[in-house]
């Protein structure tokens, strides 16, 4: 591979990543309280849609209208993930079934509403989403800044901060110590005074937050308006991130990096001298067949919180 499709790669592969590092940091938080949440790809959508409404509407009227949008597509997602709360813990639903139902309501409802607001199923195409930006100074720094600080969208930077954010929060501070013992030992947690409840519902509304962030950074850098396809299998991607990266906000960055460039790889692959004589369709196919391939490998060595996924009985000791 030469170094100038690598150059031309770095942009693509780091636009693709930041929605599944953000995703997955909101899947992280999710397990960490001890909820599984493969509502992510649903959530997504919820958030893409809202995030494209708001910028179609507003574009006209305010220069932030892209910016709104994402700040949209975040409460959307953190009110679509009420229903997952509810039903996994005050219902004590299967958690599995309860985020495969949001998933399934996430494609109806968006376009159930493009149809209603557009007239159309899907939303209209917006003239501005987020724009590519270059870090000053910092561009100048021979190689690197060519690659991560010259023409690459802002959402990537956002995404870093939040898995620094979110490394602090887990593992330096009391409410992250208290997060991680709900995930690992709910019953010896509630016998300390935290509310087991409390903090299920924190987990699961972040992580509801940074996946409706996630779908509005993927229809606002990737695409032109949301349809039913824009998400495309990046929340299953965000959850396979999660594994891959150990649960942990530094494993899951590099991951998402990985399955970024999985991504690009899959445009650039035509012009790589070996694999320009493949089919088209194998390309399309690549970045879910890294992740098939990442999961084979690596899943069986991954060890995540031991109480995800079960319902907290009090009960029980």
């Amino acid at each position: 591979m030469s170094f100038k499709i690598l150059f031309e790669m770095f942009p693509i592969a780091l636009m693709f990543a930041a929605p599944i590092i953000i995703a997955s940091l909101g899947g992280l938080f999710s397990e960490r309280s001890g909820i599984v949440n493969i509502a992510l790809e649903g959530i997504m959508m919820v958030g893409a849609f809202a995030a494209a409404t708001v910028t179609v509407l507003l574009e006209g009227s305010t220069p932030l209208a892209s910016w709104l949008g994402l700040t949209a597509g975040l409460a959307a997602g953190l009110i679509f993930s009420l229903l997952h709360a509810a039903a996994s813990i005050n219902l004590k639903a299967n958690q599995v079934i309860s985020g495969t139902a949001l998933n399934i309501l996430a494609g109806g409802l968006t376009v159930y509403l493009c149809q209603i607001i557009f007239r159309q199923q899907r939303t209209r195409a917006f003239s501005n989403g987020i724009q590519k930006m270059s870090v000053p100074l910092l561009e100048d720094i021979p190689v690197v800044g060519r690659m991560f600080f010259s023409g690459n969208y802002p959402t990537f930077y956002i995404s870093i901060f939040l898995v620094l954010a979110t490394w602090f929060l887990v593992y330096k501070t009391p409410f992250g110590l208290r997060m991680r013992s709900c995930g690992e030992h709910p019953q010896a947690a509630a016998s300390m005074g935290i509310n087991v409840s409390l903090m299920r519902y924190i987990g699961v509304l972040a992580s509801g937050a940074l996946g409706g962030l996630a779908g509005g950074v993927m229809v606002l850098t990737a695409d032109i308006q949301y349809t039913l396809v824009t998400i495309h299998g990046t929340g299953f991607i965000a959850l396979a991130s999660l594994v891959f990266g150990k649960w942990n906000p530094f494993g899951v960055l590099g991951a998402g990096l990985f399955f970024g460039f999985s991504t690009a790889l899959s445009f650039y692959a035509k012009d790589i001298p070996g694999m320009s004589s493949l089919p088209g369709e194998f390309f399309y196919a690549l970045p879910y067949i890294l992740t098939i391939v990442a999961l084979v490998v690596f899943a069986g060595k991954a060890v995540g919180p031991k109480a995800a996924g079960e319902i907290y009985d009090s009960g029980k000791r």
